[in-house]
């Protein structure tokens, strides 16, 4: 059976933005969705703790070749290097303003950020059949060249959706209806 995995980015939660939107329009159609609480903050928020709760839903079979992962942020980042590390297959994979190997937003944000970060991110292709890839131009914390950069080595599908920000609350994105038609 079809399932589905929200991943929030850093300092966020599963009811952030238009995370709890996205559920709650997923759920109404019947599917299996899952927002894991991943732990945030300096020290807390690193790839060892994330991937502890991941492999958790691994572990009881509900992450497999039929689930649709989307991420917001960090997110797409911490995604790829799990299913590249794990040599996991997903069926799909949903990435909103990902980036990858980007310092510079700020002291937080970057200890938080620097552990998800991987080379060979491209190799994500091979443990997803589509991936597609939202960022925007104007997005305040990241360059849009480095979301262009990120969407461009791992996307089956790029798109851009214009001044759209961190595509965020913060953008005016407490729901996000351009990734319907892609789940």
């Amino acid at each position: 059976m079809d399932n589905y995995f929200i991943i929030h980015g850093s300092f966020s939660s599963p009811y952030s933005n238009w995370i709890g939107w996205l559920h709650d329009f997923i759920e109404g159609e019947g599917k299996q969705v899952y927002v894991p609480d991943f732990p945030i903050g300096v020290g807390f928020q690193n790839y060892e703790n994330w991937s502890k709760l991941l492999k958790y839903y691994v572990d009881l079979g509900l992450i497999n070749e039929n689930t649709t992962i989307i991420g917001h942020s960090i997110a797409p980042a911490f995604i790829s290097k799990f299913l590249i590390e794990n040599k996991l297959e997903v069926k799909k994979c949903i990435f909103v303003c990902g980036f990858n190997n980007y310092l510079g937003i700020d002291e937080e944000y970057d200890a938080v950020n620097e552990s998800m970060y991987t080379d060979g991110i491209e190799n994500v292709k091979n443990y997803a059949k589509d991936i597609i890839c939202f960022y925007s131009n104007n997005d305040p914390y990241v360059k849009y060249e480095v979301e262009l950069d990120f969407a461009n080595k791992v996307g089956t599908e790029k798109i851009l959706v214009p001044n759209a920000g961190h595509i965020n609350s913060e953008s005016g994105y407490d729901m996000f209806e351009d990734i319907v038609p892609y789940l």
